[in-house]
C-alpha cells in the first residue's frame, strides 16, 4: 500500500521587495533543484520584502534552502537596506514547515542540519520557535530585537552568540533566523484610515501579547512595572496571534499585519472578525484583507462554513462556493484577484499531478471506459454510481434549507447536507482509488521472480496488492450505505417536489454497493490469507444486505408521495 510522501515547506523571507531580477535570480536557484516544487512568490515594495514558498522532500529542500540563502547573502546589501517589516538580514527568516509524512521532531532535526550547512557557508544565525537551543531564543521578537541597526552590538554579546555560523557581524549579509514551525498564516486586515498610530492601537487590542499597562488615564501615563521591574502587559483577545499596525504607501491605507502562527486556535475568519470589531469600536472599519503566501484548504473552508452559517445557509455546498463566501467575506480580493490555485497550498501542489478520472468530462470519462484500456473497470463505475446517489440526497438537503418558510429547519438540512456531501467526496476519491489499486496488482505481477528472494518479495506484493483490491470496492459499499442516511432522510423529511430525486439517489447508492460487492467477491478470490478472505466476504454480504434493504425502504417512502 502507498504511504504519503515525505514533503516539508520552505518559506524563507528575502529582504528585497522591488528588484524583481534579482528576485528572479533567488527563485531560479530554488527551481535549479531537482525534486523542489516553488509554490509561490510574494513580493512586497512597501516592505521590501519577499516571501518565497517551495516544497519537496527534505533532502532538496535542504539543498535549494542553501542555494539560495547563500545567494541572497551575495545579492542584497542590508546596509542599504530599508523597509516598514522587521529585518536583520538578507534572508531575514527560513522556516521549515512538516507539510506530510514528516514529524515536527523531524523538521527539527532538519532545520539544525540547515542552520549548520548555512553555518559552513559563511552565513550566520539563530533557531527560534521549535527549533530553538536556547529557550529565550523561542520568539522571533526577541531573537529580532534591535533589528539589522542593533545587531553589530548584539552579536559582540556572549549571551547572544550566534546558534551556527561566526558571531563576527556581516555588514552585507546580517544574520538568518532559521525554524521548524507549524503552518503559519501571514494575514494583513485593510482598514478604512491612513493613521499608523491607530492600526498599531488595534493590532495592540488583538495581538496575543497586547500591549504595556500605562498609569493614569492608560494612554499616555508611566509604563507599570511589578515588583521585579518587568514590564506589565494587558493581553490582547486572540491567541497565537502576532501583529503590528502600518502604513502601506503602494495601496494608501494602514493595515493591521498578523501572523497566525496557529490557525487551529485562531482561524484566519476568527481573527477578521475580531479586527473588524475592536476597529469599530475606535470609529474605523475593515475594508478587506490580503494573503501574503499560501493558506491551507482547510482553513478556506472552514472560513467558508463560519459566513454561511451567519447567513443561515446550508455549509454542504461545494468547496468552490465556500471559497467564493469566504473570499468575498473577508474582502481577500480587494487588492488584486484571490486565484485558488495560486494561493491555497492543496491546489497549487497539484498543478503538475496526472489528470484524474473523476476530473474527466462525463463524455471522456464514459468514452475512457468503454476504450480497450481494463481501467476504468466495474469498481471505480460503482463508486463514481454511488457519488451520484449521494450528490443527489445532498442537493435534496441544499434546496430544503434554502427553502423559503423553513428559515428555522436550515440548520437540520445543512447537517444533512454536509454528512452527504461527505460520503460523494469520499466516493469520488475512491473512483480513482480502485483504478490505482487495480494498476498496483498489475505492478506486483510485473515484478521480477528470477530468484527465491526476488520470488518472495513478488508475492508478498501480490498478497498486499490484492488486500488493497478488496479493501477498496469494500470502501466504496460501506460509503453507499452510508450516503443512503442522507437520501432516505431527505424521502422523509425533504421537499416533497424532489422526492424523486432521493429515489434516483437510492438506486444509484444501492447499485454502487452492489457494484463493489462484485468486486470484492471477484479479488477475494486470489487472496491466500483464507481467513481474511472469509472476514471481507462476509462484510460484504452485510453491506449488501443492507444497502438493499435501505433501498426498499427509501422507495416505499418515495411510491408512498408520488
Amino acid at each position: 500500500m502507498s504511504t504519503s510522501p515525505r514533503l516539508i515547506e520552505c518559506v524563507p523571507n528575502f529582504s528585497e521587495g522591488s528588484d524583481m531580477a534579482l528576485i528572479k535570480r533567488l527563485t531560479d536557484a530554488i527551481e535549479a533543484v531537482d525534486g523542489v516544487r516553488l509554490l509561490d512568490v510574494d513580493p512586497g515594495k512597501a516592505t521590501n520584502r519577499t516571501v518565497v514558498t517551495f516544497a519537496g522532500e527534505p533532502e532538496p529542500v535542504l539543498e535549494a534552502a542553501v542555494a539560495c540563502v547563500t545567494l541572497a547573502a551575495e545579492l542584497i546589501d542590508m546596509s542599504k537596506h530599508h523597509g516598514e517589516h522587521p529585518r536583520f538580514g538578507a534572508t531575514d527568516v527560513c522556516p521549515l514547515v512538516p507539510i506530510s509524512g514528516v514529524t515536527m521532531d523531524e523538521c527539527v532535526e532538519f532545520a539544525h542540519e540547515l542552520g549548520k550547512r548555512l553555518g559552513a557557508a559563511g552565513i550566520s544565525g539563530y533557531f527560534y520557535e521549535n527549533a530553538a537551543k536556547v529557550e529565550g531564543r523561542r520568539n522571533l521578537a526577541v531573537v529580532r530585537a534591535g533589528e539589522y541597526e542593533g545587531l553589530e552590538k548584539k552579536l559582540a554579546d556572549p549571551a547572544w552568540a550566534p546558534d551556527f555560523g561566526s558571531a563576527k557581524f556581516n555588514p552585507r549579509a546580517g544574520v538568518t533566523a532559521v525554524s521548524a514551525r507549524d503552518f503559519l498564516v501571514a494575514y494583513n486586515v485593510n482598514l478604512n484610515t491612513t493613521s499608523t498610530r491607530r492600526a498599531n492601537a488595534i493590532a495592540y487590542d488583538v495581538r496575543e501579547k497586547g500591549r504595556q499597562k500605562r498609569g493614569g488615564d492608560g494612554l499616555t501615563g508611566p509604563l507599570e512595572r511589578d515588583a521585579d521591574g518587568n514590564p506589565v502587559w494587558i493581553p490582547g483577545s486572540l491567541k497565537c496571534v502576532k501583529g503590528i499596525g502600518w502604513f502601506i504607501e503602494e495601496y494608501g491605507v494602514a493595515q493591521i499585519s498578523m501572523n497566525l502562527t496557529n490557525i487551529a486556535v485562531t482561524p484566519v475568519h476568527v481573527a477578521f472578525d475580531e479586527v473588524d470589531a475592536k476597529a469599530r469600536e475606535r470609529g474605523i472599519r475593515t475594508t478587506g484583507s490580503e494573503l501574503v503566501g499560501l493558506i491551507p484548504l482547510s482553513a478556506m473552508l472552514a472560513a467558508g462554513d463560519h459566513y454561511l452559517a451567519k447567513q443561515e445557509r446550508s455549509l454542504g455546498i461545494s468547496d468552490a462556493e465556500k471559497i467564493k463566501i469566504a473570499v468575498k467575506s473577508m474582502g481577500l480580493d480587494e487588492l488584486g484577484p484571490f486565484v485558488p490555485e495560486e494561493k491555497i497550498i492543496e491546489y497549487v501542489l497539484a498543478k503538475d499531478e496526472p489528470k484524474k478520472l473523476v476530473e474527466l468530462s462525463v463524455a471522456d470519462f464514459i468514452e475512457e471506459t468503454a476504450s480497450e484500456s481494463m481501467a476504468p473497470g466495474g469498481g471505480s463505475v460503482a463508486a463514481q454510481l454511488g457519488a451520484l446517489g449521494a450528490a443527489l440526497g445532498t442537493m435534496v438537503a441544499n434546496l430544503a434549507a434554502h427553502k423559503r418558510g423553513w428559515d428555522d429547519r436550515w440548520r437540520s438540512f445543512s447537517d444533512h447536507a454536509v454528512a452527504g456531501k461527505a460520503c460523494m467526496n469520499e466516493l469520488v476519491r475512491l473512483v480513482d482509488a480502485d483504478t490505482d489499486a487495480f494498476n498496483a496488482i498489475m505492478d506486483a505481477f510485473r515484478l521480477p521472480s528470477d530468484s527465491e528472494a526476488e520470488e518472495a518479495a513478488k508475492t508478498a506484493a501480490v498478497e498486499a496488492a490484492t488486500r488493497l483490491a478488496i479493501e477498496t470496492p469494500l470502501r466504496t459499499m460501506q460509503v453507499c450505505v452510508d450516503s443512503m442516511a442522507t437520501i432516505k432522510a431527505m424521502a422523509e423529511e425533504g421537499n416533497p417536489a424532489s422526492v424523486s430525486d432521493a429515489g434516483v439517489g437510492a438506486l444509484c447508492a444501492r447499485s454502487g454497493a452492489i457494484g463493489a460487492e462484485l468486486n470484492v467477491r471477484i479479488n477475494a478470490k486470489d487472496l491466500t490469507d483464507e481467513a481474511a478472505r472469509g472476514a471481507f466476504l462476509a462484510r460484504a454480504r452485510d453491506l449488501r444486505a443492507s444497502a438493499e434493504a435501505l433501498e426498499a425502504e427509501i422507495l416505499a417512502i418515495v411510491e408512498s408521495k408520488l
